[in-house]
This record gives structure tokens, sequence and C-alpha cells, in this order.
């Protein structure tokens, strides 16, 4: 009879190497070390810190040439890094960046090639550097000018790394704005390539008064179309959310114009709220995932009589209950409520394959979006998945077996990958495939941050209500 041997791999007896070095460090007394030999233990663990991403760097890049997302169980890398290691999108996404640029890669011929970021990777493998540093040179690096050629790009990094070895993270991001400025003040004639480029427009996280900050460029093209708008509806008496019958077509009266004390500023914002409104009650954007595109907000009854509180959009989005009820009054906008002392959503039932009008409404409202744990597409970017069984294998189309999913999430879940099922309190749950199982939550808060503050389950202790 013979038994098969499993030999580690010097990986493996390294790594476990490691692991020991490190249980023999803290089980260590540091109470008989001086303060000038706690400093070297401190410098020598602030080393082992910044070397350790490298390694990070080589096994990432490597299992990026063994498997793929899909394998694994996730749609990108991305969330492969965020469901296993628990850490945020932002973080994951991070890691990613930092590693295609500073971990090795391989040519189509299989031929090692340097990293993008060579310098920065050996500064980092070193540990002459810090994460803020690298996090700084990266941002230096991605803000060059495409002209910029490559021979001088590396130039570039090679002085952002020497500068970076002997100064703190603030310092250098000085010094990196500083070069970037001087490098060429003028630079080529802009072209469309880098416009293009460079257009974009992004929303702010949501304050604490619910205002949204806005940034962006917009290429000449954009501004051109909103020119005119502002011209028309952000002029002095037009949109005037102060006026009793406000003016949006034709011009407004000398006395609406006299008694307009808005800022241009205030006057645009106005204009655009009314740009979006038209468009939203003109009934020309179509359907958005089997609705008419239209503003949903889930609040609760109690809210809606006390006037008090805030209703959520399917966007995510907070809105105060005052604006609830005015944008309620629109024929082309919905308002799903609920009874706030149950949570149900009203009982919907349609027998057929794909989701009614009503039940989507119900689930946008009941579950605020995608119920795949830690996912952020909020309700307008779901599609409704069949989640206690698949239509296919006999499921039925009824509100208290469907749920919200954005659509790589819904076809996630396939024999071998991601399955799903609705606990007894109508919450969906989703279960990963074993590679990506670390023991993790099954629902997703997300979208429902309030279940978190609910008490658990005295009678079963397995069904997540918060912790």
């Amino acid at each position: 009879m013979y038994v098969r041997m499993m030999l580690a791999t010097p990986v493996q007896v390294a790594m476990a190497a490691l692991r020991s070095a490190h249980e023999s460090l803290a089980a260590c007394d540091l109470d008989m070390l001086t303060h000038r030999e706690l400093l070297d233990v401190l410098d020598q663990l602030e080393t082992l810190s910044c070397q350790l991403p490298a390694q990070w760097h080589r096994a990432l890049a490597r299992l990026q040439t063994e498997t793929t997302p899909k394998e694994l169980g996730a749609k990108n890398w991305k969330d492969v890094l965020r469901i296993r290691w628990r850490i945020s999108a932002t973080e994951a996404n991070r890691r990613l960046a930092e590693a295609q640029v500073l971990g090795p890669r391989r040519a189509l011929t299989g031929q090692p090639l340097a990293p993008v970021l060579a310098a920065t990777a050996a500064a980092q493998a070193a540990g002459q550097i810090t994460g803020e540093h690298v996090d700084k040179i990266r941002d230096a690096m991605g803000r060059l000018p495409g002209f910029v050629d490559a021979a001088t790009r590396e130039e570039i990094e090679q002085d952002l790394v020497r500068i970076a070895v002997g100064v703190g993270p603030y310092e250098l991001g000085r010094a990196a704005t500083t070069m970037l400025f001087l490098l060429d003040q003028d630079g080529p004639e802009p072209d469309d390539t880098e416009r293009q480029r460079r257009r974009g427009l992004q929303a702010g996280p949501q304050g604490r008064d619910g205002m949204v900050a806005i940034k962006g460029d917009l290429t000449p093209e954009a501004w051109a179309v909103l020119e005119p708008i502002f011209a028309k509806w952000g002029a002095p008496g037009m949109c005037n959310p102060d006026d009793d019958t406000p003016c949006i077509s034709g011009t407004p009266s000398q006395e609406q114009i006299d008694t307009d004390h808005r800022t241009l500023a205030q006057r645009q914002h106005d204009a655009l709220l009314a740009l979006g409104r038209n468009a939203l009650e003109s009934g020309e954007l179509g359907q958005h995932n089997g609705l008419p595109t239209s503003i949903i907000i889930r609040t609760t009854l109690q809210d809606l009589e006390s006037r008090a509180g805030v209703g959520t959009t399917g966007g995510g989005s907070l809105i105060p209950i005052t604006d609830v009820i005015r944008l309620a009054a629109h024929a082309h906008h919905w308002l799903a409520v609920f009874d706030k002392s149950t949570g149900q959503a009203l009982d919907l039932f349609r027998a057929r394959r794909t989701a009614s009008a009503a039940q989507r409404i119900m689930l946008i409202a009941r579950d605020g979006g995608c119920t795949k744990p830690c996912c952020a597409v909020p309700a307008y970017g779901a599609q409704v998945h069949h989640a206690l069984q698949d239509w296919a294998d006999g499921g039925h189309t009824n509100i208290n077996e469907m749920t919200l999913a954005c659509g790589p999430d819904n076809r996630l879940v396939e024999r071998g990958g991601w399955t799903t099922t609705i606990n007894e309190h109508g919450d969906a749950e989703w279960h990963p495939p074993p590679g990506l199982d670390t023991g993790q939550t099954r629902i997703n808060y997300h979208h429902r941050p309030e279940l978190l503050l609910r008490p658990p389950d005295k009678e079963d202790g397995n069904n997540e209500r918060g912790p």
C-alpha cells in the first residue's frame, strides 16, 4: 500500500515560518526594552509593513493568470477581493490599481516584464517608502498629460521616488504638484482625444443636510447644449421655486423678474431641476428595467402623516418628507407606502414569468437595491430575481418569492455558483460558492442599514436581523 506524501511548497514553508515568527514576536515581553530598543523594533516593523504589499502584488498577479473571477463565483476581481477579505469596494479598487502598476507583468509570449512603475515597486520592495508615498506617486503619474513620452515619464517617476525616500507624503505631494506645473505650462494645443479623456461628471456623497456636491469637466459640445438652456430657464424670473406659479415657458412677468433675488448659480440649479422634471414628465424617456423612467420613493405612512422624516429614492438618496409630498403630486411619479410597524410590502401576486410594474415598485421600495451582500447598486439599476426558485425550475412570480439583483449578480446565480433563498422574515439571503465563503453575512444591509439596529431574533439565532 502506497501513501502519497503531500510535500509543502517553498512558499507554504516560508508563510508558515513568517506566521511562526510573528507568533514568537507577539509572545515576547517588551517591558524590559529601553526606549531606543523600542524605537528600533518599531523601525523594523514599519519597514516590514512597507515591504509586505510587494508580496501581495506578486501573489495577486499570479492568481489572475491562474483563474478568472467567474470561476471563483464573482463578476470581477474587485468583488473577489471585497467578498473574500471583507474589505470595501474602494479599498479593493485601490489594491487592484496598485498591483496593476507595481506588480510583475508578462508579455503575450510569456516573457517577464518590469512593473509599470518599476522604480516605485523597487522602493516599496526595499521598504523605503510607505503606502501613502505610493498613493502620491501613483496620483502624480496618473495626472501626467498624454503628450509626455515614455522616457520622460520614467525620469519623473525616478525623481518622485528619490524625493519620497527623504520626505513625508505631504511634502512629496507638494513637490509632485510643482513638478507637473513646471513640466510644460503651456503644453501642446488641446485636441479632442485629451478632451474626451478628461470628460466626466461626478456626484459627491450626500451630506448631512441632504445636499449633493457636483464636480466635473464638460466637453465643449456638452457645455454648448447647456448654454441655451441656462440662458432661457436660468434667466431672472424663470423657474423660480419661490413664485406661487413659477414661469417655465414663455416670458416671465416684470414683477417675477424684479422680485427674483437668486444668484446665477441658484438660477442655473433651478433650470437644471426644471429640465429634469420636464424630461421625466414628458413620457419620452421610455422604460428602465420594466418600469417607466420615473422617480420612486419609499417612506413610511407615519412619516407621511407627521410630515417629518425622510424618504429614500430608487437611487439610494435621502429626500425630506416635504419634498416627497411635493413630488408625489406629479402624475408620473410613484409613491410606495409601507406600514412602519411591520415593514411588509403590499401583497401583489402575479402568475407570470416577468414581474409586473406594481411588483417592481413594491420590490424597489422593500429592498432598496440589489440584495447581494455589500452590493451598492441602487434599485434603479437592479432587476427582479426569482430568489426562492428560478422560473425555469418551477418557481412562481410572487412578491414574497422575488427580490432585486443587479444584472451581473443576477447572472451569478447558477448551479455551482451563488444560490439564493428567502428566510422567514422575507429577507433574501445569498449563499456564496466555496471559494468565496468565509462565513460572511448572507443579507445585504447597504440599502437597509436600519436592520442592523434591530435586536437579534432570540427564537432563532440563525436568522440575521442585526449584530
